[in-house]
């Protein structure tokens, strides 16, 4: 089906219009609330130290671009994913929380009502943490204020962290993709115009080649993570004959996909949780009493703002996560006991352990290009950058993966609506 017919299939069916339309108008409401700053922050003295700061940048993507302009929705939903994230790795470790993560829907609505509670305290803490940061920046963002003004400030950044999490909830319901990884998805996109400004109001007429380069590369970027994002590696299956009664069930072949990039965008998203860390309690202990400490952060600050060790760092965590959140999600032996119990086997590999490391084999082998192609396209913009001379890069690496995998998704669950429409019509 062609892509305007599918708009126009899309626009003729009534209740899939007013879906879309509710959608775009939340997100507009949150495009408003990201406007709103909070009182008694200097905004410019704000954007300059963002501006300055690299870690900071990223940490900004997460929160939809609030956090530049402090406004009430500054820390975005990056809470509740730090919450999210919490919950994943304790379903490892604690027993009781993987047996509700295995109980089916029922169990992944108890789990989400944890990570809603467990949201509002990590909100208060990383608003506590971000006034803080900002306070001792030296820039005069956040001057003096009194005990109660501080809580005021706390209590309306958590609050616009549970309101962005209300509306995320509220669109996927409607089943128009992830309300969480939209929001995101937006705050991204509205700052494409502002960088396609500031590089147009520099635009060097010498620079055209640079540029054309820059933008070629881009394009090939955005067609290798398509081509990553949908990669996958089908694993022949086969089904035994098998007699009921009267009836022959099974004797037909299918296929078990394996995905390239199985992790998605999680690994970077840890990586940056954890990169993020160590500058900024370095930026919060410049101002110690004890010369060790400050020497410390200031040796810790300077190495982070170091390209090749960021980027090497940067790289390697990618990798590595994509590896760990890889074998949260992958589990080759219960897969293997599932195809056993339903009679199926991969052709040429006996049923049961055998099958599981010949599962485990082959997703570590694809796994591979999928971890390396995620860190390159994390360090992409500090490779493009010196080599084309582009200082104001439009969109980061991260927020590149972030854009295309939402726009995939999205994409596929309106497909799957207009698909069950035409069932429904039979």
């Amino acid at each position: 089906m062609k892509f305007t017919e599918k708009l126009i299939r899309i626009f003729k069916d009534n209740d899939l219009r007013k879906k879309i339309f509710f959608v775009l108008c939340l997100l507009f409401v949150f495009r408003v609330a990201a406007h709103i700053p909070v009182p008694g922050v200097d905004v410019v003295a704000l954007r300059n130290f963002f501006a300055d700061n690299q870690i900071l940048g990223l940490l900004n993507i997460f929160s939809g671009g609030g956090m530049s302009n402090f406004s009430i929705v500054a820390l975005g939903i990056g809470p509740y994913i730090t919450a999210s994230i919490i919950f994943q790795l304790l379903a490892m470790i604690v027993p009781k929380l993987e047996e509700i993560s295995k109980e089916g829907e029922s169990g992944q609505k108890k789990i989400n009502q944890y990570t809603r509670l467990l949201t509002l305290p990590m909100a208060f803490l990383q608003g506590y943490s971000m006034i803080k940061l900002l306070q001792q920046s030296q820039r005069g963002i956040i001057g003096n204020i009194s005990a109660f003004e501080y809580l005021t400030i706390i209590v309306i950044l958590a609050a616009g962290t549970i309101f962005l999490m209300w509306l995320g909830e509220l669109i996927s319901e409607k089943k128009i993709g992830n309300g969480v990884s939209l929001i995101i998805f937006a705050g991204i996109v509205s700052g494409i115009p502002g960088s396609v400004q500031r590089t147009l109001a520099t635009f060097d007429p010498s620079q055209i080649l640079n540029l054309a380069v820059f933008l070629a590369i881009g394009v090939i970027t955005v067609a290798g993570v398509v081509y990553i994002t949908e990669a996958q590696r089908n694993i022949p299956v086969s089904y035994a004959k098998r007699v009921r009664g009267i009836r022959m069930y099974g004797g037909f072949d299918t296929h078990l996909p394996l995905r390239v990039n199985q992790a998605g965008m999680i690994p970077i998203i840890f990586a940056i949780s954890l990169i993020m860390f160590p500058p900024l309690v370095a930026q919060m202990a410049m101002r110690a009493q004890s010369h060790v400490i400050v020497s410390a952060s200031t040796f810790v600050m300077e190495l982070f703002q170091n390209q090749i060790f960021y980027g090497a760092l940067y790289f390697f965590l990618v990798v590595a996560f994509t590896y760990f959140y890889t074998a949260i999600i992958f589990h080759p032996q219960q897969i293997a006991d599932n195809l056993q119990k339903q009679g199926g086997f991969v052709p040429g590999i006996r049923p049961g352990r055998q099958t599981a490391e010949y599962l485990g084999k082959t997703s570590n082998r694809i796994m591979l290009a999928g971890a390396l192609s995620l860190g390159i396209v994390a360090i992409l913009p500090l490779i493009i950058g010196p080599m084309t001379g582009v200082k104001s890069m439009v969109i980061s690496g991260a927020s590149l993966l972030i854009v295309v995998s939402v726009v995939i998704e999205t994409v596929k669950q309106i497909e799957s609506q207009l698909v069950m429409r035409d069932y429904d019509g039979f």
